[in-house]
């Protein structure tokens, strides 16, 4: 008897710590499994070939930071939205600022300079009437900027500070939903701005929301699409976006695959087979995808597999290798990081 109490309370008092570490062992081969599977894609299509060029940016008296954004306006200037500054990132915070450089790479000027909603950068974009859009991850904001500096638009509003202090610091709040259903008028963590022929502005929405909004040229909230999870109408960590045609791509990286939907955000297709995507750009003839892990693939406008390329080694770091892709073309794309605090000129050889 006392045996086989002794055995019940091992397997009692073993039992929650076994199904843990079964858990964790099945998320683990989960992971092993989809690397292989993703080498194995890799194995059977070409290794293209590249060059790269990390650019002399430099700012007088001041460092570039983290190019989280990276884009280039028909002048051929370069735009780089970057986590740089001694704000702080927090709610109130002001980590982030937006640099120019001309077509030989002089330093221009700063954008936006003690900008409100200027917090934590995520995206920057210039659109074909080249105003530049930033996407800001802190302020839960897209601003649009004409080509004199002046800001014609503010989509999203940035949190109250204060609001945030005084209800989870000195009440001490939990927020118990950290993945809530997006409502129209406000971001969460969004992470990057497109635009259709007709104007109306794409965001992915983003850390939180997990879903794609469309907005009228005007301004005025549309519609959106997606919560989250893994699921088919489903997002996690919409990392990305680009429009073409009559396509819009979302690159959804966390559940490894790119969502392809029409105009007006119904769905179309998955695209897989491309690691995580973190950055998705469409040319004339390609769709670039970009994985934190420095690797860019490139499809045919159907979603096949042509071809992958490695970037980013040999620099010290192991992620964020690829944070946002900017196509110059169909053999151009220009690379932003989180870690390598540089931007990179890619380009394929043919």
């Amino acid at each position: 008897m006392k045996t086989s109490l002794t055995l019940l309370a091992v397997l009692l008092l073993g039992s929650a710590p076994a199904y843990a570490q079964g858990s964790a062992q099945q998320a683990q081969q989960a992971a092993a499994a989809g690397r292989a599977a993703q080498l194995a894609i890799e194995a059977a299509s070409r290794k293209l070939a590249v060059t790269e060029e990390i650019l002399p940016l430099r700012i007088p008296g001041h460092t570039l930071g983290e190019t989280e954004g990276v884009s280039r306006n028909k002048a051929g200037h370069l735009f780089v939205y970057s986590r740089t500054g001694w704000g702080g990132s927090s709610r109130g915070g002001t980590a982030a600022r937006l640099f120019e450089f001309d077509q030989k790479l002089k330093y221009v000027k700063e954008w936006l300079s003690d900008s409100y909603g200027a917090s934590f950068a995520h995206a920057v974009r210039v659109d074909p009437q080249q105003n530049v859009w930033v996407v800001d991850e802190g302020s839960n904001t897209v601003q649009k900027v004409d080509p004199t500096g002046m800001v014609k638009m503010v989509l999203g509003r940035k949190p109250e500070s204060i609001d945030w202090w005084e209800e989870f610091v000195e009440r001490g709040s939990k927020d118990t939903n950290i993945h809530p259903d997006g409502t129209m008028g406000t971001f969460n963590r969004p992470t990057d701005v497109a635009w259709d022929a007709e104007g109306d502005t794409f965001v992915s929405d983003g850390y939180v929301n997990s879903r794609v909004v469309k907005i009228s040229k005007d301004g005025v909230w549309q519609k959106s699409f997606g919560t989250y999870g893994t699921g088919d109408g489903q997002m996690k960590i919409p990392h990305g976006i680009a429009v073409y045609g009559d396509r819009v791509y979302v690159a959804d990286r966390n559940n490894s695959r790119i969502q392809v939907f029409d105009l007006n955000l119904n769905f179309q297709k998955y695209i897989t087979g491309i690691g995580q995507p973190w950055s998705v750009q469409v040319t004339p003839k390609y769709i670039y995808s970009g994985d934190g892990t420095g690797k860019i693939y490139r499809l045919d406008h159907d979603g096949k597999l042509l071809g992958w390329a490695q970037t980013s080694l040999g620099q010290g770091q192991t992620g964020c290798l690829i944070h946002s892709l900017h196509a110059e073309g169909d053999n151009v794309l220009y690379k932003g990081a989180c870690s390598l605090w540089n931007v990179e000129k890619i380009t394929f050889k043919e």
